[in-house]
């Protein structure tokens, strides 16, 4: 029996009204929440396996475009399955066989193409959480068009490639997360000392398990608050600096 790995129960949720719309963008549906104003910024969001229609997720979305930008989190299943909190862990290593977070390249560029030739954007930051820190992680070494990235409890582990960053990102964890443990944060400050070329920043919220900076305010422990949400600050202000 392989231990949950989300500490949180993803059943007791609150309902969430979503202030964005959803869109068909080439093949992929995608949910997409822009600011009151125009901008030239955006930011593209990597869901958890949970998928693109949690609502833990469209509440980031919409917060990144309460912060000014346009905020965009595409489905990066291709209308597959995503993971439910009833399936059975012992089946999680075959689903994420079929869920690579590190094959996201062509998705990557269809939602990049959209910002850029239908939304105006100039500059385009990451953010990805859990299963999309992976791929946030992935596409920082792969990607020059994306301007930063903030990878939160996802790294990618068996890649001797995977510390030459090409631009600013920012990787979130929380202390007490089993999926990554301590060791594996240290190597990669380690190795990103030697290797990496641009600005990039390691922080661990203490206290904090794996899928902590996605709760909605309603859902927080009031001992987790306050790190939820300098979490969520330290995101939001590391796009600002570079996107």
């Amino acid at each position: 029996q392989m231990a949950d790995p989300f500490l949180y129960n993803t059943g007791e949720r609150s309902n969430y009204g979503c202030l964005g719309h959803e869109e068909q963008i080439e093949y992929l549906n995608a949910y997409v929440c822009r600011p009151s104003f125009f901008t030239d910024k955006a930011v593209i969001v990597v869901h958890d396996v949970f998928g693109w229609r949690f609502p833990d997720i469209r509440y980031i979305v919409d917060l990144m475009a309460g912060h000014g930008f346009i905020a965009i989190c595409p489905d990066f299943f291709k209308g597959t399955e995503p993971w439910k909190s009833t399936d059975h862990w012992v089946d999680f290593p075959d689903w994420m066989k079929n869920h690579d977070p590190m094959k996201v390249d062509k998705e990557a560029d269809v939602v990049l193409k959209y910002l850029k030739e239908q939304c105006g954007a100039k500059k385009i930051g990451i953010v990805g959480f859990s299963w999309g820190g992976m791929a946030v992680h992935h596409l920082m070494l792969k990607n020059p068009q994306l301007t930063a990235g903030v990878s939160l409890y996802g790294i990618i582990r068996d890649s001797e490639e995977r510390y030459s960053l090409l631009n600013p990102t920012f990787f979130i964890f929380g202390e007490k997360d089993h999926t990554i443990s301590l060791d594996q944060i240290f190597l990669l400050e380690d190795k990103l000392k030697q290797y990496c070329k641009v600005p990039y920043k390691i922080k661990v919220y203490p206290g904090q398990v794996h899928g902590f900076a996605q709760l909605k305010p309603e859902d927080m422990k009031p001992e987790d608050k306050p790190y939820i949400e300098e979490a969520r600050r330290d995101m939001i202000d590391w796009i600002k600096m570079f996107v």
